[in-house]
């Protein structure tokens, strides 16, 4: 579906997105004490930063643009982007440490030996999806337009999900955040200071 092709009127969308930003703004300490920062939203486009409070010091893990084209006729998009300039990101730019996997339930029990049967974990499935390094990935996640316009989900109609409260801007920041930034416990840097480029002093 090409963007800028009108198929809701804007007044309709405006309103619907301006519902779905309301109930984030009413939340706006909570969702700031968990790393989701709305950096900028204004009709039809949300930016928001994902940081990680978890970790010491805290950093910036990934941006998302969530676009609200057509809503909710459309189900919104969702782009991992730079969060400092808003440009999306290409799978081969995507860190590795942003592995979007999901669990889901195992085959039952498994027979280890010289333990038995035990129950399987589960697998870990991926959501974050791309047909080549130098493509654009799309979340795999019902609510995400991009989910309901791939060939292999024409079963899975958006339609049947809007009114359960998926694709909503919360929905989508908490399923960001979920998969994106939770997983992520620990990570270690090492630092060297070699020396200060000094530019004039201030006025």
């Amino acid at each position: 579906m090409p963007r800028g092709e009108v198929l809701v009127d804007p007044t309709v969308s405006r309103a619907k997105f301006s519902r779905d930003l309301d109930q984030c703004r009413r939340l706006g300490g909570d969702l700031r004490r968990r790393g989701w920062w709305i950096l900028d939203a204004e009709f039809p486009d949300v930016l928001v930063a994902f940081v990680a409070p978890q970790l010491r010091p805290r950093p910036v893990m990934f941006g998302a643009v969530i676009n609200f084209d057509n809503y909710d006729l459309w189900a919104p998009s969702v782009r991992i982007v730079d969060p400092f300039t808003s440009k999306p990101l290409l799978s081969r730019e995507i860190p590795p440490h942003l592995a979007f996997m999901r669990r889901v339930p195992g085959p039952g029990q498994v027979e280890i030996p010289g333990l038995g049967f035990v129950q399987a974990q589960g697998l870990e499935q991926p959501l974050l999806i791309t047909h080549g390094p130098d493509e654009l990935p799309f979340l795999c996640l019902p609510g995400v337009r991009e989910y309901h316009e791939h060939p292999a989900h024409t079963g899975d109609d958006w339609l049947l999900h809007r009114d359960r409260g998926e694709g909503t801007l919360y929905f989508l920041l908490e399923k960001l955040a979920r998969y994106g930034l939770e997983p992520i416990q620990q990570y270690q840097f090492g630092l060297q200071i070699v020396g200060y480029a000094r530019g004039e002093a201030p006025v």
